[in-house]
């Protein structure tokens, strides 16, 4: 698919978006695309430390996830901080995805694939892509939903064009990340309280580049990410 000039990653915790699509958004970016991040949830219930607090994990990651962002060159995190599984299908989530649809004006618009049937199943990852899908459409492009963008804001009604969907049994789309496969890799080592980084057996560095050479052997790619493709202008 060609590169867009504007995208959006809605991302249920701090470090999906590096896992799931980074070597992309990272190679588009250095081609001129502007991305903006959603982060749904402050990831504040994801740690095996006992002596860790949900208010201080939650400083922690976010953090981490500024940090990450800026290694890709991220134009702007925008900071939603729901507790870790606690994502629900509301009209208040809804909104505040169409209202940064609205404003930013991405052609595509990345997130996880809700509709898994083995894993990974969290719960978070459903609700995130399916929340994202509904306000993808027809929330966004339609005036009389959430009216009071237009009528408060000035904010247009918008139509995206693509929505690219990670972390899918179902993949048809396949993007070369071979030139941004380590800058995926050090964004994703920003998230220091979650992976491995010290080069030890299990590195994440070792995990990235197996799954993305998996991928990229599907396209005749050295690496690659996957994603199901949802065509939303035609």
């Amino acid at each position: 698919m060609d590169r867009p000039e504007r995208a959006m990653v809605v991302t249920p915790h701090p470090d999906d978006a590096e896992i799931g699509c980074g070597g992309t958004i990272g190679a588009w970016i250095k081609a001129g695309t502007e991305v903006v991040y959603v982060l749904c949830t402050n990831g504040d219930k994801g740690s095996g430390d006992l002596g860790m607090t949900s208010d201080r994990l939650a400083e922690i990651r976010e953090r981490e996830q500024a940090e990450a962002a800026d290694i890709l060159g991220v134009k702007e995190v925008i900071y939603l901080r729901y507790p870790d599984g606690m994502l629900e299908d509301t009209s208040e989530f809804r909104g505040q995805l169409v209202h940064a649809i609205r404003k930013h004006q991405p052609e595509v618009v990345m997130t996880p694939d809700p509709f898994r049937r083995g894993f990974y199943l969290h719960r978070d990852h459903r609700v995130c892509g399916q929340v994202t899908i509904d306000a993808v459409f027809p929330f966004a492009r339609d005036h009389l939903h959430y009216p009071e963008h237009i009528e408060e804001e000035g904010l247009e009604t918008y139509k995206v064009a693509d929505i690219l969907l990670w972390g899918t049994e179902e993949a048809d789309t396949y993007l070369d990340i071979t030139d941004t496969i380590e800058a995926k890799i050090e964004s994703l080592r920003k998230h220091a309280s979650q992976v491995s980084s010290d080069g030890s057996s299990g590195d994440v560095g070792d995990f990235i580049k197996a799954n993305a050479k998996r991928m990229g052997e599907k396209a005749d790619l050295i690496y690659a990410e996957a994603f199901r493709r949802i065509n939303i202008r035609g």
